[in-house]
């Protein structure tokens, strides 16, 4: 059975730009996988933590000298690491908030984010350890930033990802929402969302 795990980082919840686009592919996907499941991690509704130095800490404290709040912390990330692993496809739902990805997407990020777990370091350099699968980014913003210096978001997605080992990324961008060009933008948007889901 396929598993598409979904992420929603709008502040808004169901009615965020990203989200409602988010949904429009696995309205898609779930077309094309009758019997698949879907995971949701949606932001706007549950707490992501911080990372603090305690946090760093108990991900860094060896198994047998964790205390119960230690624990609590990796086990939060190993879940869900667990839940990336799970999937056969990833779709993200990502505003562009004051150029860059929401705090809580970059907390989620952080999380992920551990050495000897989902990458390692070689004499060659960095090497991630997630099993690779497609990750569709469904990018909206209000004003048009694709291809230009102040789409800084696009660059630090590809690089995370890639860097725990997630490089088959595919960009879907819903651009000029504020601009008066929100009708053709989303139509645009859904028309790239089932060529990819068909694909």
């Amino acid at each position: 059975m396929a598993t598409l795990l979904q992420i929603n980082s709008s502040l808004f919840g169901d009615n965020g730009n990203s989200s409602v686009l988010s949904q429009e592919f696995v309205q898609r996907w779930k077309a094309q996988n009758p019997t698949g499941d879907v995971i949701v991690r949606d932001f706007s509704k549950e707490v992501v933590p911080h990372l603090d130095a305690s946090r760093v800490q108990a991900l860094f404290t060896p198994a047998e000298d964790r205390t119960a709040e230690q624990q609590a912390v990796v086990d939060y990330s190993d879940k869900i690491i667990a839940e990336i692993e799970s999937a056969d496809a990833i779709v993200i739902g990502v505003p562009l908030y004051n150029f860059g990805v929401p705090s809580t997407l970059k907390a989620y990020f952080d999380h992920i984010a551990r050495a000897g777990v989902t990458f390692k370091y070689t004499e060659t350099g960095p090497v991630g350890l997630l099993t690779n699968k497609p990750v569709y980014i469904i990018a909206a913003r209000g004003g048009v930033h694709k291809g230009q210096p102040s789409d800084t978001q696009s660059q630090f997605l590809t690089n995370f990802l890639g860097f725990v080992g997630l490089k088959d990324v595919h960009f879907i961008y819903a651009e000029g929402l504020n601009m008066g060009q929100k009708e053709q933008a989303f139509s645009a948007a859904k028309e790239e969302i089932a060529h990819e889901v068909a694909v």
